[in-house]
């Protein structure tokens, strides 16, 4: 039995492996077809690749494999866990992921040589005001005027002024980065552009009025090199204002749908550019929508595949006429069918509804008479000894057979079971045991589908987006823009619309015309 399990196991994680790679492979091939269609149907489209830093392996790590080849059945083979686990890898998934670790080694390359010029830069403009100093001190040392009480002043001067320099600089520019953009930060650029010029032109004018004329008055080449500190501490409030406090006032709304399910949010957007905005979009979508599940999408897709497959149709005309006729036929034929075909949705759905319901129903009675079973554990537990307690991962094994079947039934039922596998079932159950948390909250992740975010990384990232737009990607925002990112399984339309002017008046009430005088009558009735 244990051998059949094992084989059982292995079949499980072969079939799942194969047709996640034949899902990948059907999708490459339509979107090979489709390319040129749409290359020739809208040319003023222009698409590009947004990808997020590569944080791990691309076949993952030990545990994700070892979900892989877990059997699905975990609800009633709990007590049975193999360590077997096969993959079967096609040449297409080779071709794949040697075309991900190229493109990875290109923007490796690209983000690398832009924080490498920028640290040069940086080393640069902090070692000048230095440099301009100790030049003198060292070529014409003996010819210099003696430096009085108001030029060693300037010397802490200059060196607190480069402090907060180097914080500022470090606070402002020296961050992570959260994804690779497909085109060059337009504000960021210019601001390198204009401190390399601003530089240059220090060094120049010091090399001819300075350099080649060993000036003598060492009081006022300090104060030069003062007025450069001052001119860079002004060039980062300048940098601040661009890239941190501009796109603080919000002035467009965002439209966001998804394509598979028609799942929208609205976020609200200052003066950005579009990529920038795509960014916000990602950043926001992973923690507002709830995470793309196409399971629940195949029941409507096989009750239309049915319909359409009960109907035939009959060439009389011979077979020298075209099959947009046959088309118009189906359609209308399937027309005439909708008024019987609603019935058929109404009962399908409100059977759903009730298996939902009572599934539902039986994990909240097995979870409650399982974290029971915990209280009066630990009620026992309090009476051993301390070398005796039992930890809560054991707790946890010890309790979830109890409720297994039963979740694994819900999660059938609302088809959740791709997104819970039994290790991370677990470290919830042990999570919530550690924190003293109650059935209703360990419940919550399952009965109610949460954010992206919630749910394990290898099951829902994409690395890589595609944004496709007819504007340039580092132009700003703009009333009625039009963009898409688009993913493996699905895409995001935005849609940019921008807030309306809104005028507000004013209406003076005379506080005098509240007044008012109640006047009664001395005989009332009774």
């Amino acid at each position: 039995m244990s051998a059949a399990m094992d084989t059982e196991s292995t079949y499980s994680g072969y079939s799942h492996y194969s047709g996640h790679s034949k899902k990948a492979h059907r999708q490459g091939s339509r979107d090979r077809h489709k390319s040129p269609r749409s290359k020739d149907g809208s040319r003023s489209e222009k698409s590009v690749t947004i990808q997020t830093p590569p944080a791990e392996p691309l076949l993952g790590n030990d545990a994700s494999r070892a979900e892989e080849g877990q059997d699905d059945n975990w609800g009633e083979t709990t007590t049975a866990i193999t360590g077997t686990s096969e993959h079967s890898i096609s040449q297409e998934d080779i071709a794949r992921i040697s075309k991900d670790l190229e493109d990875s080694v290109g923007l490796d390359c690209k983000r690398y040589l832009g924080l490498t010029v920028a640290a040069v830069l940086g080393l640069l403009v902090f070692l000048t005001p230095i440099a301009f100093i100790l030049l003198p001190q060292i070529l014409w040392r003996d010819d210099l005027e003696p430096c009085g009480t108001v030029c060693e002043g300037l010397f802490i001067s200059v060196a607190f002024k480069l402090l907060i320099l180097l914080i500022g600089t470090w606070a402002l520019f020296f961050r992570q980065p959260k994804a690779d953009l497909p085109r060059v930060f337009v504000f960021r650029a210019l601001l390198l552009v204009l401190i390399f010029l601003f530089v240059f032109s220090y060094w120049l004018f010091y090399g001819v009025r300075i350099l080649d004329s060993k000036d003598t008055n060492y009081q006022g080449i300090v104060q030069y090199a003062v007025s450069l500190v001052d001119a860079l501490l002004f060039i980062h409030y300048l940098a601040i204002v661009l890239l941190e406090l501009r796109q603080l006032q919000p002035t467009f709304t965002v439209k966001v749908v998804r394509s598979t399910d028609g799942e929208s949010r609205y976020y609200s957007l200052g003066h950005l550019s579009i990529q920038r905005a795509a960014l916000v979009v990602l950043e926001n979508y992973y923690r507002d929508f709830t995470v793309y599940n196409p399971a629940l999408l195949t029941a409507s897709k096989t009750r239309a595949a049915k319909h359409m497959a009960g109907l035939k149709v009959y060439n009389v005309d011979g077979p020298g006429n075209n099959a947009s006729g046959q088309s118009r036929a189906m359609i209308a034929a399937a027309a005439r069918r909708r008024d019987s075909s609603h019935n058929e949705l109404y009962y399908e759905e409100a059977d759903h509804e009730r298996r939902v319901k009572k599934r539902r129903a039986r994990l909240v009675v097995a979870v409650e008479e399982a974290f029971t079973h915990i209280k009066r554990l630990q009620a026992e537990e309090q009476q051993k000894a301390p070398g005796e307690m039992m930890d809560p991962r054991e707790a946890a094994q010890a309790i979830f057979p109890s409720m297994a079947r039963a979740l694994q039934k819900y999660l059938r039922t609302t088809r959740q079971q791709q997104y819970h596998s039994m290790e991370s079932i677990l470290q919830h159950l042990s999570f919530c045991i550690t924190n003293n948390m109650t059935p209703k909250a360990f419940l919550e992740r399952y009965l109610n589908p949460g954010p992206t975010l919630q749910y394990d990384r290898d099951r829902w990232f994409s690395k890589q987006w595609t944004l496709v737009s007819e504007e340039a990607v580092t132009s700003g925002l703009q009333d009625g823009v039009v963009f898409v990112l688009k993913c493996l399984d699905f895409s995001l339309v935005v849609n940019v619309k921008k807030i309306p002017f809104i005028k507000l008046s004013e209406e003076f009430i005379d506080p005098k015309s509240h007044k008012f005088v109640l006047r009664l009558q001395s005989e009332t009735s009774v």
